[in-house]
């Protein structure tokens, strides 16, 4: 072997290792997932990452309100005879969760990871439903709020 085969090998080595170390320190910067909230509805499910916060710190009510806003979420449709399940990571769980109905409380928090509620209440103008979607949020935290997670539920008739 010659002298500048080996040197081109040398270089080869420290340019694989220089960009191995940079993926590595890249990787180290990006975020940790919050945790995932999923709704199902007979054999179709969509899980979100948090809406906003999902990261344990408390979340301010001008923040929350924006969030109740946020347009950019997943959406399911929903026949008003199925049951709707949701279903949260432990990590949610722990922190006790309630689900809202176009931002107001339709269940007493829980610290259960899954919770069934009948189709038909998300479109039923008792609870507060217009038309034919329903925005339904997924509240972390019993006293200060850390976490949404939304979703647009649409009547399939």
């Amino acid at each position: 072997m010659t002298t500048l085969q080996s040197a081109v090998r040398r270089r080869r080595a420290v340019a694989a290792a220089g960009a191995v170390s940079a993926g590595l320190l890249v990787l180290s910067a990006c975020d940790k997932p919050t945790p995932l909230a999923t709704v199902t509805v007979g054999s179709s499910s969509v899980s979100e990452e948090a809406t906003c916060g999902g990261a344990g710190d408390a979340l301010k009510s001008a923040d929350i309100s924006k969030c109740l806003k946020d347009t950019d979420i997943e959406s399911i449709s929903v026949d008003p005879d199925e049951t709707v399940r949701f279903g949260v990571d432990p990590e949610i769980a722990d922190k006790g969760w309630t689900i809202l109905m176009n931002g107001q409380p339709l269940t007493d928090s829980s610290t259960k990871t899954y919770r069934t509620i009948p189709g038909s209440v998300f479109f039923n103008a008792q609870y507060g439903a217009q038309g034919n979607s329903t925005l339904v949020s997924i509240k972390e935290g019993e006293k200060d709020v850390t976490g949404l997670w939304s979703f647009k539920l649409k009547k399939d008739s």
